[in-house]
């Protein structure tokens, strides 16, 4: 049988992955998208604009993000 401490370490952990996802929805349901790209003042292109609601940069510029964060 599972212990006390055990049973609320899993009920906070199921309560952080609600709100993530929450926050998750919320930030690409209510953000709009950028005409022009943060990082190089590119347009970005409208089919991204609507593919991906909510981003700030062109694909070139989002894939050099997540090449240093990885």
């Amino acid at each position: 049988m599972a212990d006390v401490i055990d049973i609320a370490n899993d009920q906070a952990d199921y309560f952080l992955q609600v709100a993530l996802e929450r926050r998750q929805r919320q930030a690409t349901t209510t953000a709009a998208s950028a005409e022009f790209c943060e990082d190089c003042d590119e347009p970005i292109p409208l089919r991204r604009q609507q593919a991906k609601q909510g981003c700030q940069t062109c694909v070139s510029c989002q894939e050099i993000r997540e090449a240093k964060r990885g």
